[in-house]
């Protein structure tokens, strides 16, 4: 497997582009929210691209599930953290659905990485 493989899924790319829109959305946010909220939501949203990379620095395919694992914990923790987000009026409705939208495309791909490395290993991942 080439170095640095984990930047040509689909997954990771989404990952990245959902942190891009969660930290534009965070700007909306109250500042006494800036240490509380928005820092929780920061490390959530950024752990699942970096638990995707650091599964594919991993050399068994145990461990590589285990990060994808990490990863779809963290897509979980991103949707409580922004329905409540919403529930506090910090974004609308439209734009929770847009992050619930993609969150449920992730963890769909997230959960079909899973399944295929502990099915196949490394050898049968395709971009996707």
């Amino acid at each position: 497997m080439e170095p640095f493989y984990f930047r040509r899924l689909d997954v990771y790319r989404n990952a990245k582009q959902l942190s891009r829109l969660i930290y534009e959305l965070l700007r909306k946010y109250p500042a006494e929210e800036r240490f509380a909220l928005c820092s929780q939501l920061r490390r959530a949203v950024t752990s699942i691209p970096i638990n995707i990379a650091e599964g594919f620095g991993r050399f068994s395919s145990k461990e590589k599930a285990h990060f994808i694992e990490i990863a779809f914990g963290s897509v979980t923790e991103v949707l409580c953290e922004i329905e409540l987000s919403l529930d506090e009026g910090y974004i609308s409705q439209e734009e929770f659905k847009q992050v619930e939208e993609r969150l449920s495309v992730i963890g769909k791909q997230l959960s079909g990485l899973h399944s295929s490395i502990l099915r196949n290993g490394d050898s049968r991942i395709r971009e996707r």
